[in-house]
């Protein structure tokens, strides 16, 4: 019976259909409304009946009256029902039988309560108040019986008892959902419609437990506040000003018998129904090693037992296991952390200097037993410091053994050096006789060291003359060069000289029987060189060269390091990325991690990085672009990074920048240097190929024998070339354990149009595979195809998802080649169409995860970054996806991340700070215990089969999927997935580093939120969660954007609740009363309504993580810095920005994607830029703040006191000009006088400009101002009539201010009327003119002036009139521009709305000459005060300090200096020419 669906027919929505409406808040999350609105009730009725204190709701009719609220939550119930009824009625036709009869049943079910609950109430009074007696009138009056309405409220209260019992054990509800039998089948679809989606999503009962805690602690929290600091207070007043009379008005009042100045009670009440560090590593440096071979070195079988004594037995004394065991493990941590160290020098975080005082011994030294090899940066000026004590040992012998007793490094330092010496030594003798004296010198030595009494029996004076003696020999040692060698002899007969003569007291026997002993020890006289050179004539010198002197080349640096470093290295390394990046390093090792399989055995996982067209490597040309400052990128980074730059030079070898540009080959690292320093796709890749390379140094330490070990992996990789043709190697053998386990795919959307087009990008992209043979790139290509049918010549497209590698270059490759032949395809599959159906991201994602393998998949973004030191953990993390956590095992693996943008601004450092507090303390908590954290774009691992199987990693519909990463988590967590947060492993993350790329950001996020409010997932999930999850939901997604609206609109109904009071005379009148004038609470509660604190709240977050990561000094020094740059005004304007784009998208939709360029910001904005940009959510909404505290100020002046003025608006007055100024504040150059001339050009430019067919918004005001308004087009009718009625508040001004002029003292409605006639006679007399100047001024100038002069002269006629008679005052002018003004807005605001009609009417061209009449006001307004700072210069000095850091502030007044210059020279030589 079913039809059979075409093609082209629309199924329809069945379950859910997504509608543009507020509604949906409530709809979603009823219970949580619900829950408050009834807590306001009962805290209202408790504080207006009774004593006020919380213990008379237990008082008889105190308490009768709470339990009205059970009335109050079935008419919220009915409301509930009948939303449901609406949202759904367009799926009417395509929605089960059953599914409709459910939504009639609740509807009928709950109109029902509605009736039987007040009916029962009011029989349950004796005496009852208005609106129970009202009732009884209704039904008659009979005997009243209160067990009667407390049945029925069981009754009532049954299903949510039932649910409740259900809550405490989670295992019986999830059975339940999950159930086929009928009955249950029945109870459960009263409850929620039967769905796939959504069941069984219940949580343990440990975590149920904590998140109840959780938010039971908080709910009694917030609530006794509400009770005590706004709700209590607040009653006396009303009840005192309920009580007086008020009968003059200062306007014409529409109801003057109104009862109990309702008003002012409403104006009152509405706002309130609204509204760690390197210094540790240090110390803890012993137990890392442990701690790493605990983590990050798997525990072999025969092992497995011993695990408990691998931390202690790395580096410790006490070892109990054998020593080649204990080789093994320092071996291995030697290889890892040199691998970090070299990869720091490589990123140019550390110079050479560092890296070398970083470095551990690659391999385990066999001279030196049971001895750990600290990084030198530990032991350096050790040596020099024990030597200076040593030689006074006469004096200092007992400080000298006390420091070596405490100091560990001193202690191992010495040692160290003590025995590679004589290792060097035996190694360099080779003569029979040399080798005896110097083997009893060492014996008597040892002997001395045994006994303790080394510092009394030698004399320790010379020890420095043999010290240096030591260096030289190293010295020439380590230029190894043989013209040296007679330098070498000479220094070791220096040496031995030393030690028989100055410091030993005794002579050595085997050195008085050798042939020369009698002379050389007895003669004072200086043996002929000849005959002295025979001693020492056998040398083991110059050292051979082999693979296995690479260890004794490094002993010997080593040793020189040692020996030499005079300075503490306290501050090595000096880079502050590499200190945070060691620090984070370290401490995480000593965090909750899995431990690690062997890397055959661990989840294999691929990473997957969708990109569309952003820069890929930097030019040269973009690199040394400047702009109108004469600043590049370049120099930009130059003074950003100078530590970097320095060691980049020192890496290249090079002494400038001009060196670099000499060869193409240093051309080319400079460019790289740049790159990965900017949010380019080269910085991602890098990134994430060290996975690849930390595989396969594990892989490595897995597999290599005992020998293979030792050596080293350097010694490996060193030889890879001699064995690249042997499969067998043991390093070809990691690289393909690694290619089984990882892979990574960057989906390079535009790809094949790049090629084509010869695009540099696809160059650098075939570069970027070239480097790393096994990265792939998938791409969408549209392949051009004729018809086959020959008697149809069309031609169509046929698109493929294609994933291509680098061929390998085994033929030469001419030059003249075009691109495409360097790629070559591995698949490519037809696709039924164009794949770009949605927002592109989710498409350019979903359509590569096939081409990805593995467990795991990680997606990250274009803008992120990743460290070696965090890639050696990543086996760690995937074994987190086999811990079960009672219910079912993860699906969404957190990371947190570090933004690494923060250094460029004072702004990039805010929005740093408080996407770093996000992604920690927000991240961890909504993990755990709230166990509500989706995805958000971040580096999460997701079980790649889970969601292959369940819809991809992201929701592609257009618009309302425009967050599409956090859909993914929504999907993952209905279809009984568990995302989970880890702290020990982060992944780098560049942000937006301008205002004007935050806002647009920031719109971005505020528009997906408008669209997920309407979404599906949020309402099942507000249906589908417990009351506690539900609520950090809420929070945590929508709930945010909502509040931030709230706050807005506190601050609006708050002042027009005051312009209210102000322009009836309400507040006058009400101020002359004795009661009201004198009332303490009053002012308090009004002081305490007017606190929005905006800019210190957001701080707190970022406050508390700073405190826990860094110390609570160093973040209160951080917050009280961040307060000095302005910090409060930031966050303040991007409430702006959330609002408006949350409230808009809700209202009329147009949710897009905005992209943000991902360049550094060091230019400067144009006035025009930011008027466009910022004009409807910041600038008009402030403005209109602004016309609102200026109307309270002129008329509630005489009436108050200071202190209560100045704590109700100044808020509201930080919040306006907050709104008004800060894009000019935060705008690099925003106060130079020349910027500031231009920009006034640029904007009369753009505001006189005509729009057009084919005009762009930024080159004419007209196309602009079309566009602003252009959602109003589909809108829809609700959308429509909300805009008119919203547009509404801009007449009270007028109503309100036309019976406040000296010129009216009448309060009739004519006067009302007659302000409508003069604005009437206004317009007319503009449309007048408009239309005399097209029709007159060409061929009648004369007669056309000759109007226009006697229109002037009858103005000013009137005006005079109006100052002589009535007595007009100035006041009253100001009066009437306020009066106006805002009516003329409103009127505007409806045209726009009613477009159509007004078309039809003919009046558009007015309605657009009037709009440009308001947009150059307001602009002026603005412009006036930026103008008139830039007049002073320190004020743009000041700005570019606070802006940037110092050293780019210095370096950017004396580039502008040059440019000017420059410029000079330039404007100098043109005209030359001309």
């Amino acid at each position: 019976n079913k039809k059979p669906l075409n093609g082209e027919r629309w199924i329809g929505k069945v379950n859910f259909v997504e509608i543009r409406s507020f509604w949906h808040i409530f709809r979603s999350f009823d219970r949580m409304w619900s829950f408050y609105i009834l807590s306001l009730q009962a805290m209202i009725i408790v504080a207006w009946n009774g004593s006020g204190e919380l213990s008379s709701m237990f008082e008889g009719d105190v308490f009768k009256k709470v339990l009205s609220i059970f009335i109050t939550a079935a008419i919220m119930k009915l409301g509930q029902a009948v939303l449901d009824l609406i949202l759904s009625w367009k799926a009417r036709r395509s929605m089960s039988f059953f599914v409709r009869l459910r939504y009639v049943l609740k509807a009928v079910s709950a109109a029902a309560w509605v009736i039987v609950l007040p009916v029962t109430y009011a029989y349950s009074w004796k005496n009852p108040p208005g609106f129970a007696r009202m009732i009884r009138n209704w039904f008659g009056n009979g005997p009243s019986s209160s067990s009667l309405f407390i049945l029925a409220v069981v009754i009532y209260l049954s299903p949510n008892m039932l649910s409740a019992l259900l809550f405490m054990f989670p295992i019986v509800r999830r059975f339940l959902e999950r159930s086929h039998l009928r009955v249950v089948m029945l109870m459960m679809w009263w409850s929620q419609s039967r769905l796939y989606v959504g069941r069984g999503m219940h949580e343990s009962s440990v975590s149920l437990f904590k998140y109840t805690i959780f938010w039971v602690l908080l709910l009694v929290s917030k609530l006794a506040f509400s009770y005590y600091v706004e709700i209590r207070p607040l009653v006396k007043p009303t009840k005192d000003i309920m009580k007086v009379h008020i009968g003059t008005y200062q306007w014409h009042e529409f109801f003057p018998r109104a009862k109990n100045n309702i008003g002012v009670v409403i104006a009152l009440w509405a706002p309130i129904v609204l509204i760690r560090t390197l210094g540790m590593l240090r110390s803890r440096f012993e137990s890392l090693p442990g701690a790493f071979n605990n983590y990050l070195i798997p525990v072999e079988k025969s092992e497995q037992t011993k695990k408990k004594g691998i931390l202690k037995a790395t580096f410790s004394r006490k070892f109990d296991k054998s020593t080649s065991s204990k080789e093994k493990e320092a071996a291995k941590f030697a290889q890892m952390w040199n691998e970090i160290i070299s990869s720091f020098r490589e990123e140019d975080l550390i110079s050479d200097r560092e890296k070398n005082l970083l470095l551990v011994p690659y391999g385990a030294d066999p001279d030196l037993v049971d001895l750990i090899q600290w990084p030198p940066f530990l032991l350096a000026s050790k040596i020099p410091i024990a030597l200076d004590m040593a030689k006074d040992s006469k004096d200092k012998d007992r400080e000298l053994k006390k420091r070596m007793s405490t100091d560990n490094y001193m202690r191992c330092a010495i040692r160290e050096c003590y025995l590679s010496f004589k290792s060097i030594i035996n190694f360099l003798v080779l003569g029979e006789r040399e080798k005896k004296v110097i083997n009893d010198i060492f014996t008597l030595v040892d002997a001395h060291i045994a006994e303790g009494n080394l510092t009394t029996e030698f004399n320790m004076s010379a020890l420095p003359s043999l010290h240096e003696q030591f260096v030289q020999l190293i010295d020439h040692l380590l230029k190894n060069k043989k013209e040296d060698k007679d330098q070498v002899v000479i220094v070791l007969l220096n040496m031995l000289e030393v030690v028989t003569r100055d410091i030993m007291e005794d002579e050595i026997p085997t050195l008085l029987d050798s042939s020369h002993g009698g002379t050389y020890g007895k003669d004072e006289g200086m043996t002929p060189l000849d005959q002295r050179d025979t001693y020492f004539g056998e040398l083991n010198f110059p050292v051979p060269v082999t693979p296995k002197t690479e260890a004794w080349k490094e002993k010997i640096r080593r040793l020189h390091l040692l020996l030499t470093e005079k300075e503490s290295a306290m501050d090595v390394p000096s880079n502050l990325e590499a200190r945070r990046r060691i620090s984070f390093f370290s401490n995480s090792l000593f965090m909750d991690m899995p431990p690690a399989p062997k890397v055959r055995n661990m989840l294999s996982f691929s990473v997957l990085t969708p990109y569309y067209s952003e820069e890929v490597l930097f030019s040269v040309d973009h690199l040394e672009k400047q702009n109108e400052d004469g600043v590049s990128i370049l120099f930009y980074l130059q003074k950003i990074f100078p530590d970097e730059w320095t060691n980049f030079l020192e890496r290249v070898k090079c002494e400038s920048e001009e060196e670099l540009r000499a060869n193409d080959e240093l051309e080319e690292k400079l460019r790289l240097w740049a790159s990965y320093r900017g949010q380019t796709l080269t910085k991602t890749v890098r990134g994430m190929m060290y996975y690849r390379k930390a595989l396969e140094l594990q892989a490595f330490l897995d597999m290599a024998k005992d020998e293979a070990l030792m050596e080293g992996y350097k010694a490996a990789e060193s030889t890879i070339e001699e064995h690249s043709k042997s499969e067998t190697s043991l390093l070809a053998q990691c690289q393909a354990v690694v290619d089984m386990k990882f892979s990574y795919v960057v989906s390079c959307q535009q790809y094949g149009i790049h090629k084509r087009s010869g695009d540099a990008r696809a160059k650098d992209i075939l570069k970027l595979m070239a480097t790393y043979p096994s990265l792939r790139v998938a791409y969408i290509d549209e392949v051009e195809k004729t018809s086959e049918d020959k008697s149809k010549k069309n031609v169509r497209k046929v698109y493929y998802s294609a994933l291509v590698k680098a061929a390998p270059p085994t033929k030469t490759i001419d030059s003249t080649d075009p691109v495409q032949r360097l790629d070559q395809d591995i698949y490519r599959i037809k696709l039924p169409g164009p794949a770009i159906l949605g927002e592109g991201k989710p498409e350019n994602q979903n359509h590569a995860i096939i081409f990805t393998r593995g467990e795991g998949l990680q997606t990250i973004d274009m803008n992120q970054d990743n460290y070696l030191e965090e890639a050696f953990k990543m086996r760690n993390l995937l074994q987190e996806f086999q811990k079960h956590d009672g219910v079912r095992y993860p699906t969404i693996l957190g990371l947190r991340e570090h933004i690494f943008t923060g250094s460029v601004s004072s702004l990039a450092w805010f929005m740093s700070n408080q996407e770093t507090s996000f992604v920690t303390i927000g991240q961890r908590l909504l993990a755990n215990p709230l166990r509500v954290r989706f995805h958000y774009g971040h580096p999460d691992v997701f079980d790649r089969l889970f969601h292959l199987t369940r819809g991809g990693v992201s929701k592609a519909s257009k618009v309302i999927n425009l967050s599409e990463d956090i859909f993914a988590g929504f999907n993952s967590t209905v279809r009984e997935g568990s995302v989970t947060h880890h702290e020990y492993i982060q992944v780098g993350k560049g942000r937006d580093v301008g205002l004007n790329q935050i806002s647009i950001f920031e719109a971005k996020i505020a528009n997906g939120n408008g669209e997920q409010t309407l979404s599906r997932d949020i309402y099942r999930l507000g249906h589908r969660f417990d009351f506690f999850r539900m609520l950090s939901c809420y929070f945590t997604t929508i709930g945010f954007y909502f509040s931030t609206l709230l706050t807005v609109l506190t601050v609006y109904v708050f002042l027009y609740g005051r312009l209210y009071l102000v322009l009836s005379g309400l507040e006058d009148g009400l101020s002359t009363h004795r009661a009201i004038r004198d009332n303490k609470p009053l002012q308090i509660a009004l002081a305490s309504q007017s606190v929005v604190q905006i800019g210190f709240l957001m701080a707190l977050p970022m406050v508390m993580e700073i405190g826990l990561e860094k110390g609570f000094r160093v973040a209160l020094s951080d917050f009280i810095l961040m307060q000095l740059q302005l910090a409060p005004v930031f966050f303040t304007f991007s409430l702006g920005t959330k609002t408006h784009y949350y409230g808009k998208t809700l209202l009329h939709g147009g949710a897009e994607y905005r992209a943000t360029g991902r360049s550094f910001v060091v230019f400067h904005a144009k006035f025009a830029d930011n008027y466009r940009l910022y004009s409807r959510s910041h600038f008009v909404k402030g403005i209109e703040l602004l016309i609102l505290l200026v109307v309270y100020h002129i008329f509630g002046r005489s009436y108050r006191s200071a202190v209560v003025y100045i704590l109700i608006t100044i808020q509201i007055w930080f919040m306006v000009g907050t709104w008004l100024f800060a894009p000019f504040l935060f705008n690099p150059s925003g106060f130079e006088w020349q910027k500031i001339v231009d920009d006034w050009t640029d904007w009369k430019k753009w505001i006189n400009n005509h729009g057009g067919i084919g005009v762009s918004p930024d080159k004419s005001w007209e196309s602009w101002w079309e566009k602003e308004h252009e959602h109003l087009r589909y809108s829809g009718i609700r959308g429509i009539i909300t805009e008119i009625i919203l547009a509404l508040r801009f007449f009270i001004y007028q109503y309100g201010l036309v019976y406040h002029l000296n010129i009216t003292n009448n309060k009739s409605f004519l006067v009302y009327g007659v302000s409508w006639l003069v604005i009437l006679l206004i317009l007319v007399l503009m449309k007048a003119v408009s239309a005399g100047r097209r029709r007159l001024s060409a061929d009648y100038q004369l007669l056309f002036r000759l109007v226009k002069g006697f229109i002037f002269i009858t103005f000013l006629s009137i005006f005079i009139t109006l100052i002589v008679l009535p007595h007009m005052t100035l006041r009253d002018v100001v009066v009437c521009i306020l009066a106006f003004m805002p009516t003329g807005w409103g009127l505007l605001l409806i045209a726009q709305a009613c477009k159509p009609l007004i078309q039809q009417a003919g009046f558009w061209g007015s309605v657009q000459t009037l709009a440009r009449g308001y947009e150059i006001i307001m602009g002026l307004l603005l412009f006036t005060p930026v103008a008139f700072l830039a007049w002073f210069p320190f004020v743009s000095e000041f700005q570019t300090r606070m802006l940037f850091n110092q050293a780019f502030s210095r370096g950017l007044q004396i580039s502008r200096i040059l440019g000017g210059g420059g410029q000079r020279k330039g404007h100098h030589s043109s005209s030359n020419k001309e």
